[in-house]
């Protein structure tokens, strides 16, 4: 069984209470376009996101959530000079450090930037469909024209609100020549 296999770009998440400090008192995301998980959605809104040595724009992910959180490559980590860890989104307790400034204020996260875990998303009935379950660790094989990769190391993730897809980060998706729409399978 096939899934779509996405790139996500770097972006970040946001409480309430940061995103007001960004961007001022009852400020709301405004949605920009919709994502492929139901309800989720990019944002109109952009955060400077800096580091001990340099910075870059980030897209805020919306709705709000109950900790902030910025999600990069580590292309994108060496740019702001951090060595944030591998790990599933929400996990980042002890996560690097960096500055958040929007246009009007800035926040110091003392940890939060992370680089994504590779997963897959997926129904129970997926999972049953593909013989996995919640937190298994499977490879999943791209098959592109100009560089087959076998991503082991890639957590499954269900949920009865989530749409069958794998995301992979910007560096995974040129290593494997991911360009377009590009499928993948579970290795076992």
């Amino acid at each position: 069984m096939k899934f779509m296999i996405e790139t996500s770009a770097r972006h970040m998440h946001v409480t309430q209470e940061d995103l007001e400090t960004l961007f001022g008192p009852g400020h709301a995301l405004t949605p920009k376009k919709d994502l492929s998980q139901p309800g989720q959605y990019a944002s109109a809104e952009k955060v400077t996101v800096k580091g001990p040595r340099g910075e870059l724009q980030v897209s805020i992910l919306g709705p709000t959530r109950k900790a902030t959180q910025v999600e990069l490559s580590f292309t994108d980590a060496r740019v702001l000079g951090i060595t944030p860890p591998v790990r599933e989104s929400g996990d980042i307790k002890g996560s690097s450090p960096c500055t958040l400034v929007g246009p009007k204020g800035q926040v110091e996260l003392a940890e939060g930037v992370i680089v994504a875990k590779r997963h897959i998303h997926m129904k129970p009935a997926d999972a049953l469909r593909l013989g996995v379950k919640d937190q298994d660790i499977v490879g999943v094989m791209l098959n592109t024209d100009e560089r087959k990769t076998v991503f082991y190391d890639t957590v499954v993730r269900v949920n009865e609100a989530f749409s069958l897809s794998m995301h992979i980060d910007t560096d995974e998706a040129n290593a494997a020549a991911a360009r377009g729409e590009v499928f993948g399978d579970i290795v076992k």
